[in-house]
């Protein structure tokens, strides 16, 4: 395996009366994708919103690039970017001005904001709308807008969650493309999706929970096993489990 970007070692967390995380443990490598996988409700998205220091874990640990996230949260969140479904662009600032704002929030210094701003508007390739107030994007569009507030800080770990479920086909496309460019980048990407199908064409390595348990982790050829896919392998484990 690459070297490790994101150590999660024996998790758990209680989120009103429920447990959702049963110490799960996994390694999302440098220069790879990694699929946090399972149905929904398996405890991905917390898991996520512990590495990036929304939420605190009750026991166990977690270290982004040699910071862990009780004793350096801040040190950790300017190292790690999300991109989620649930898009949350302001929808009466432009979308350079959504940039631009979440720069700032990522700590980036006054002198850097605009040309970070700007290179990722070419990267991205969306100067055509950049002027425009997001109310009045396309959800492709305003998915570019997350990604983008997302990387302006250039962090080495990109975190996606669910990051197609609202999109068409070509705006997923975008994603997925963006994705293994910033794998090529050799930035760690943690992809959490239900979707088996999508993390089997993109992940080098997988780790698959459910009702907050990991019931398997490996490579992508390894999990699947003898199994048609993925869904076949984890409708097995689950069974099983």
């Amino acid at each position: 395996m690459t070297d490790a970007a994101v150590t999660v070692e024996r998790l758990q967390k209680t989120l009103g009366k429920k447990e959702v995380l049963h110490g799960i443990s996994f390694i999302a490598g440098k220069g790879e994708i990694f699929g946090l996988l399972g149905p929904n409700g398996a405890g991905k998205t917390t898991t996520l919103r512990l590495i990036c220091t929304l939420l605190a874990p009750d026991a166990g640990s977690i270290n982004v690039l040699g910071f862990d996230t009780r004793t350096a949260p801040s040190e950790v969140r300017r190292r790690v970017g999300v991109v989620t479904a649930e898009i949350g662009v302001y929808p009466r600032l432009t979308a350079r001005e959504n940039i631009a704002y979440f720069a700032r929030l990522s700590e980036v210094i006054d002198g850097d904001v605009r040309p970070r701003v700007e290179a990722v508007l070419d990267r991205l390739d969306m100067r055509e709308f950049a002027g425009q107030r997001a109310e009045s994007l396309s959800s492709g569009q305003k998915q570019k807008v997350a990604i983008a507030r997302a990387i302006v800080h250039d962090p080495a770990v990109l975190m996606f969650d669910e990051p197609t479920s609202n999109l068409d086909v070509l705006a997923s496309k975008e994603i997925r493309d963006f994705m293994v460019e910033s794998k090529n980048r050799g930035k760690s990407v943690i992809f959490s999706t239900h979707v088996l199908h999508d993390a089997e064409r993109l992940c080098d390595r997988v780790t698959i929970i459910h009702e907050g348990r990991v019931v398997a982790t490996g490579s992508t050829a390894e999990v699947r096993g003898a199994h048609r896919d993925l869904e076949q392998s984890f409708l097995n484990l689950v069974q099983v489990s």
